[in-house]
């Protein structure tokens, strides 16, 4: 690894781990209002949830205008929330009812979250950090076209003849989310 990559990499874990906190916060600080609420939901759910997140984000960078107040940013935060969600539905299956105490619901996020960070890592190394070429409008299109793909394994009640399956997805879509989370910053545009 030539010193240029190393400090592209060692730029891109210090980015990363800024839109952790970020994101972090939101998921520990929306647990003191709701609880773990969110266990009753079926993984498929929690796509729907990341869907609607994503369709409003490409709707307001069609629009260019928008009449609720939260931006885009705050849309890729949720994205990012609900899919490490979506890891743990998928790892515990859906409650009842709120039975994760919320520290360990925290402890589940940061596992999840540096599991993704690991997979960036490696994609990072054979793609160069492409991801810092794109749009963020292409990185929104990327994460609906995850969204569509697990949908269809969803449907397909989690069946696959040579594709990557539902967590695989959640992965990338938590990446995809946190570098446009990073080029939003970098563009001075966390609206």
């Amino acid at each position: 690894m030539n010193e240029r990559t190393m400090g592209s990499v060692s730029k891109t874990d210090q980015q990363y781990d800024a839109i952790k906190q970020t994101c972090l916060g939101v998921f520990t600080s929306k647990m003191q209002d709701y609880g773990t609420a969110w266990r009753v939901l079926r993984p498929a759910s929690l796509t729907d949830q990341i869907y609607i997140k994503a369709q409003r984000i490409r709707s307001l960078q069609r629009k260019g205008t928008q009449k609720i107040l939260e931006g885009i940013a705050p849309e890729f935060v949720g994205i990012v929330n609900y899919a490490v969600m979506g890891l743990i539905q998928l790892e515990r299956g859906a409650a009842d009812q709120a039975d994760l105490p919320a520290e360990e619901a925290a402890e589940k996020w940061g596992e999840y979250f540096e599991k993704a960070r690991s997979l960036m890592h490696d994609k990072n190394h054979d793609y160069s950090e492409a991801w810092r070429e794109m749009r963020v409008s292409s990185l929104a299109d990327i994460i609906l076209m995850k969204l569509l793909r697990v949908k269809q394994i969803e449907d397909n009640e989690g069946k696959t003849f040579v594709s990557e399956g539902v967590d695989a997805n959640l992965y990338d879509i938590i990446n995809y989310a946190v570098f446009a989370l990073i080029k939003l910053e970098l563009e001075g545009k966390n609206d």
